[in-house]
C-alpha cells in the first residue's frame, strides 16, 4: 500500500454520485500508482499537487480511503493532471527507474521487461543490456547518452505507467494490481 498521495483533484462538495455532501479528493499513489478515491477531513483544503499521508497510521488530512478507482472514475480534472503527476513521481524517483534499467530481467521465455516499454524492440533491448552490462547506468540522461537512438527513456517509463493505470496492459511493471 500506498504511504503518501499526490492529490489529483479536490472537490469540497463531493461528487454527484455521493449519497452525502462531504469533501473529496481522487490522489495518486507515489510508489505503487494506486488511484484513490478519499474522503478528506473537515475543515481541510487541499490544492492540486499537494502531498498527503494515506499509510496505516493516523492522517492527518485524510478522513479515510473510500475505494480503489480505475483512469475512468476520475473527474476531469484529475485526468487532466494525471501525467504530470506521474511526471512529477518518476523525476523524484529517478534513482527507482534506472535501476529498472540496470536490473530487469525476462518476463517469459520469449520476453524480456524492457521490450514491455513503448518503443523498445529487441534492437533497443539488446543495445541497453550491452550498455548495462559494461556499466551501470546512473541517470535517464545516461541512458539517453549510452544508448543509440533511444530519445528520452523518462519519457518511455511516464507513457508505460499511463497504460498500466488505463488497464492496457496485461503484465504490470510499475503499477500494483
Amino acid at each position: 500500500m500506498d504511504e503518501y498521495g499526490i492529490v489529483l483533484d479536490f472537490l469540497l462538495y463531493g461528487h454527484s454520485g455521493m449519497s452525502r455532501t462531504e469533501p473529496v479528493a481522487y490522489v495518486l499513489g507515489n510508489h505503487f500508482f494506486s488511484l484513490l478515491e478519499v474522503i478528506v477531513k473537515e475543515g481541510v483544503v487541499l490544492k492540486h499537487y499537494d502531498t498527503v499521508y494515506i499509510g496505516e497510521k493516523e492522517r492527518d488530512k485524510i478522513k479515510y480511503i473510500k475505494r480503489k478507482i480505475n483512469i475512468d472514475d476520475l473527474s476531469a480534472q484529475a485526468r487532466s493532471e494525471l501525467e504530470n503527476v506521474v511526471e512529477q513521481i518518476v523525476d523524484k524517483n529517478e534513482d527507482v527507474f534506472v535501476n529498472f534499467f540496470n536490473v530487469s530481467g525476462s518476463v517469459t521465455t520469449r520476453l524480456h521487461k524492457l521490450e514491455l516499454l513503448p518503443m523498445i524492440g529487441s534492437k533497443h533491448m539488446w543495445n541497453i543490456i550491452k550498455e548495462r552490462d559494461k556499466e551501470k547506468f546512473k541517470s535517464f540522461e545516461d541512458i539517453k547518452n549510452r544508448v543509440q537512438q533511444f530519445q528520452d527513456p523518462k519519457k518511455t517509463i511516464i507513457k508505460r505507467i499511463l497504460s498500466e493505470l488505463e488497464d492496457g496492459d496485461r503484465y504490470k511493471l510499475f503499477v500494483k494490481k
